[in-house]
């Protein structure tokens, strides 16, 4: 089996094996061991995860009046570039590979064609029995000349947007799912050259969530044409694609930051971004936001259980591993987190919780404490009993 380090794909003398479970994840700081308090062995799958696995593709990419259905997008928010007027089915069936069909999603420009794109590759990989294959992805996706990419200081608050409350928060999460579609397409593609290693599993796994987040973008640009938006009307920052060059070169490192972490927060900021449009009075809105927030959790628990299984065939503690990589490669945790979805989706808090992991420190040194007054106070009545003279016969 092959290391998992990606420059070894593109210097093959550097090529490891890891037949013994070695170290081929980069790691500066030291890794602890395996033990019997190990949060890998107390973790607990999301409970849909195998009925998520085994559904059918889903084509309910419009949102009507009662949510989602299987009908194709209103006229005006069709898309109009040069770049979306060719055949896309064409383009799909020109691919002979998931692999190779990730690369072309990658290589689109227009947001719709790609979210299209996107849905017809998931499509033709379920239906089709095609090979994971090899591809390599473009250095970064294309994209089209709107929104204009600033940093995250740059970007207007909603009281200095041309956009209102809603159709702000709107297009800010068009902008994450848009994205969302990159990161996991270039999962698929960038760790293609390890699918003996990865298994087909992960490579499907990655293409469904990719489907997932083309169906949440069309459902947001949907809406926002409704309101008279649409995606690329206000800045948007780059932040979200970096994390993902960051960790080109590591798949447990890609794992730990895109699906434990990026896509965690959406757990975490889903619940407040709906209450928010309920107070805007945007209840239409906040429906398709609650509803992207709940199949969230499905994309954190295929991150989790990938992650642990990676973890395992390196010989790795997850919960040590997780802690390690973000440190390693600059990843931030930030709070404030939504326990009861992380707990649905499988994430241990004591990989992200700081407060958790002091409290069960606490609690095994309590353990120690009483295992050790109980082993005092049976010792000591050990020896008063045997200190204790026996009756005289009368």
């Amino acid at each position: 089996m092959h290391c998992l380090k990606l420059k070894t794909m593109l210097l093959p003398s550097l090529q490891c094996s890891f037949n013994t479970l070695g170290p081929c994840l980069t790691l500066k700081t030291k890794i602890k061991c395996f033990s019997s308090s190990s949060s890998s062995l107390q973790y607990t799958p999301w409970s849909g995860l195998q009925t998520w696995r085994d559904s059918p593709v889903n084509e309910d990419r419009s949102w009507g009046p009662n949510g989602p259905q299987p009908q194709p997008l209103p006229l005006h928010s069709q898309p109009s570039t040069p770049d979306s007027s060719c055949d896309f089915h064409i383009l799909a069936s020109s691919a002979s590979s998931l692999a190779e069909l990730g690369a072309l999603v990658l290589s689109t420009s227009d947001p719709l064609t790609k979210s299209r794109l996107s849905h017809l590759a998931y499509t033709r990989w379920r239906h089709e029995n095609l090979p994971i294959g090899v591809a390599e992805p473009p250095s970064r996706p294309a994209r089209p000349p709107k929104p204009e990419l600033v940093s995250p200081k740059e970007i207007p608050a909603p009281k200095n947007s041309a956009l209102p409350l809603n159709a702000y928060m709107l297009h800010n999460l068009a902008h994450v799912e848009l994205n969302a579609i990159d990161l996991a397409w270039d999962t698929v593609v960038r760790f293609s050259l390890f699918s003996e290693t990865l298994e087909e599993g992960f490579f499907a796994d990655f293409a469904h969530v990719a489907d997932d987040e083309s169906r949440h973008f069309a459902w947001c640009s949907q809406r926002l044409a409704e309101l008279g938006y649409k995606y690329g009307d206000m800045p948007a920052h780059n932040l979200l694609w970096r994390e993902c060059e960051k960790t080109s070169d590591n798949v447990a490192a890609r794992l730990a930051a895109i699906p434990l972490v990026q896509e965690a927060r959406g757990l975490d900021a889903g619940p407040r971004l709906v209450q928010r449009l309920v107070g805007f009075g945007d209840l239409r809105t906040s429906n398709i936001v609650a509803k992207i927030a709940d199949e969230e959790v499905a994309h954190v628990a295929v991150g989790v259980d990938w992650f642990i299984d990676v973890c395992l065939k390196l010989g790795r503690p997850p919960c040590f591993t997780f802690k390690d990589l973000l440190k390693e490669y600059n990843v931030e945790l930030k709070g404030p987190f939504n326990y009861s979805a992380r707990d649905i989706a499988g994430i241990p808090r004591d990989w992200y919780d700081v407060s958790s992991t002091n409290k069960q420190d606490e609690n095994k040194q309590l353990s120690a404490v009483y295992a050790r007054l109980a082993s005092i106070i049976s010792m000591e009545s050990q020896n008063s009993s045997l200190n204790t003279p026996s009756p005289s016969p009368e």
